[in-house]
């Protein structure tokens, strides 16, 4: 496994982390706590040490849930573990503060690493007193990083306030089909030294090379719920972009080695369902040395 600098954190992240959405039951598959064990037990012998997750994934803190299952028989600080707020309690420095403090519970943890905003809009972010009462908890220990998962992917806006208001840690959606940080949020995130976390670096599975146009989804599978053309498009341009993967070469370990390949990206964050999709990912950084 590679290991990266998250930044000004100074933290060194594995190259692969684990998103953790499809342990809320959202994407096709109902998982376990012996299933997260196995995933994470397995990741963790592969040299990941990054786990990804939010309050909003599945109902109750689902995957929160589950995660703190795994960590309450292993050693928390083997462990960089980031969440997110803003969905559950709203954005208000009241609402955040009780989302904080539940899934500290949840996790079984007394701090998370990274606390990310999680996508909401510039109104929402710039709600008053959020951030002091942000970086309140972090004197108080409770946070050790403060992040942003943006939900435009082109959010010069909010990318660019990171370090007036103490954010280290970007994530945003990139991936072959999906580049545009590239143009303006990245070249923002190397000028203040941010750490990178690229999501849904497989564009959702379709990147996996395992997709047709006639694909279906289960009604538990949340692609089910979006609009079909859409989904038809991703499939067509990922079926066009299979032509640039190298012969022998899995494609999602290719996609998501093309992430890690842009300078600005610290790490990627690939969903997993089983611990086979944990051990193929784990091998993606090898390819960004070919």
């Amino acid at each position: 496994m590679q290991y990266r600098r998250l930044g000004k954190t100074e933290l060194d992240v594995s190259a692969v982390g684990v998103g953790t959405w499809q342990f809320g039951g959202d994407w096709g598959k109902d998982i376990s706590q012996d299933d997260v064990n196995a995933m994470l037990g397995r990741a963790k012998e592969l040299g990941i040490n990054l786990i990804d997750t939010s309050a909003c994934y599945g109902p109750n803190r689902l995957s929160e849930s589950l995660i703190g299952g795994f960590l309450a028989g292993d050693r928390r600080e083997d462990w960089i573990v980031a969440t997110k707020f803003g969905h559950i309690h709203g954005w208000t420095p009241d609402g955040v503060r009780q989302t904080l403090e539940e899934s500290l519970r949840t996790l079984g943890t007394d701090y998370v690493d990274i606390y990310q905003f999680h996508s909401g809009p510039d109104e929402d972010f710039d709600t008053p007193g959020l951030w002091e009462m942000l970086n309140e908890q972090v004197e108080a220990g409770k946070i050790r990083f403060l992040g942003n998962s943006i939900g435009s992917n082109d959010n010069l806006y909010q990318a660019a306030k990171s370090t007036e208001l103490g954010i280290s840690v970007i994530q945003v959606v990139y991936n072959r089909l999906d580049p545009a940080p590239e143009a303006r949020v990245f070249p923002s995130c190397q000028e203040q030294d941010l750490g990178v976390l690229a999501r849904v670096p497989l564009a959702s599975g379709f990147l996996s090379g395992k997709y047709t146009l006639d694909a279906q989804f289960p009604d538990n599978d949340i692609r089910s719920r979006r609009d079909r053309a859409y989904i038809e498009r991703l499939i067509r341009e990922a079926l066009r972009v299979k032509d640039e993967v190298p012969e022998g070469v899995d494609m999602a370990q290719w996609a998501l080695a093309w992430c890690l390949r842009h300078p600005a990206v610290t790490s990627v964050i690939p969903g997993c369902k089983s611990v086979q999709q944990i051990e193929a990912n784990a091998a993606a950084p090898g390819l960004v040395e070919e």
